[in-house]
C-alpha cells in the first residue's frame, strides 16, 4: 500500500475512534450561534426546519442509550464526511494514462 493511501486509512480510523469514544462527552451547552441568539433575543425568530435532520440533536433515533446513540452519530458523521470528500477527491484528481507495454 502506498504511503498516501496508508495515511488516509490511518486518518479515517483515528477519526472514527475519536468520534466513537469522545462524542458522548461533548458539551450539552448551546453552541456559539445558539448562545448569541439566546443572549440577543433573536432565537425566538427561529423557524422549524423544512427538512428534518437525519441525526437530530446528534443522536441516532431509536437507540435507547444516549451515549451509544451519540457515539453512533459521531461515527456516521465521520463516515459520511469521508465518503463525500473521497468522492470529490476522485472527481477532481486527474487520471494517469499509462500506455500498454510501458514500465510503471
Amino acid at each position: 500500500m502506498e504511503n498516501s493511501k496508508k495515511f488516509i486509512w490511518i486518518g479515517l480510523a483515528s477519526a472514527l475512534i475519536v468520534a466513537g469514544i469522545f462524542s458522548p462527552f461533548a458539551s450539552s451547552s448551546p453552541d456559539g450561534l445558539e448562545r448569541v441568539g439566546e443572549d440577543t433575543g433573536f432565537i425566538e425568530w427561529a423557524q422549524d426546519n423544512i427538512i428534518s435532520s437525519l441525526i437530530p440533536d446528534y443522536m441516532v433515533p431509536g437507540i435507547p442509550h444516549e451515549g451509544v446513540a451519540t457515539a453512533l452519530a459521531g461515527i456516521i458523521g465521520v463516515l459520511l464526511t469521508f465518503i463525500f470528500l473521497y468522492g470529490i477527491g476522485k472527481l477532481i484528481t486527474p487520471k494517469s494514462k499509462v500506455k500498454e507495454g510501458s514500465k510503471v
